[in-house]
């Protein structure tokens, strides 16, 4: 009985031990202002009733970058989105984009239109995978929900919870696999200044061996 209840003790403490080790998710936007980003470009930013508020603000000339302060590497991001409706005009979540020594253009899960060939997927130079092409699962002018996984080289996305993207990068650049700024892009298209909005933003850093 003794040695059964001494077992119990030494299996429930690892237990407790190993469950201290996982980093809980934390909101990413305090849900009141912008404190803990920075802005790069003339696109305009705003909080309003605890959402991000981006665009062109009526010039369609107007581009930017929202970008976190801290960096991250391996994540679990979750947020909702809801974006206009037009066009080519999209948006974007960037990540590991170096503070640095960037060596070129950061992931980004691109957010527009499947019609309008901007679906919502992974890019980087290019499409390295399409995603949500045929726009099943978005929902237009309405709250989206988007959950970025990366991990090393392996990228995953759900829309809506849905699975859109599951993709390993065979030969990542070396500043792509290091920590970097979590980002929200937007730019005028097709001289329409559009508007996206983010809300509800946490993330889980993951710890990798």
């Amino acid at each position: 009985m003794i040695i059964r209840t001494l077992i119990t003790l030494f299996l429930a403490s690892h237990l407790f031990a190993d469950e201290s080790k996982k980093k809980d998710s934390l909101p990413l936007f305090n849900g009141k202002n912008l404190t803990g980003w920075t802005t790069q470009g003339s696109a305009k930013w705003k909080v309003i009733d605890g959402i991000i508020k981006g665009g062109q603000d009526g010039n369609p000339s107007k581009s930017g970058i929202l970008l976190s302060e801290r960096v991250f590497k391996d994540f679990d991001l979750n947020l909702d989105f809801k974006i206009d409706e037009h066009g080519k005009y999209n948006s974007g979540v960037y990540f590991r984009k170096s503070k640095t020594k960037p060596l070129g253009r950061p992931y980004q899960i691109n957010i527009g239109r499947g019609v309008a060939d901007e679906p919502i997927g992974l890019h980087l130079d290019d499409w390295l995978d399409k995603g949500d092409v045929e726009d099943k699962y978005r929902k237009p002018l309405k709250w989206n929900s988007l959950r970025i996984q990366a991990i090393g080289s392996k990228i995953k996305t759900w829309l809506n919870g849905q699975l859109i993207v599951d993709y390993k990068d065979p030969s990542p650049r070396k500043d792509l696999l290091e920590a970097g700024m979590i980002g929200f892009q937007t730019y005028g298209a097709e001289g329409h200044a559009g508007w996206v909005h983010f809300r509800n933003i946490k993330i889980k850093e993951i710890e990798t061996k």
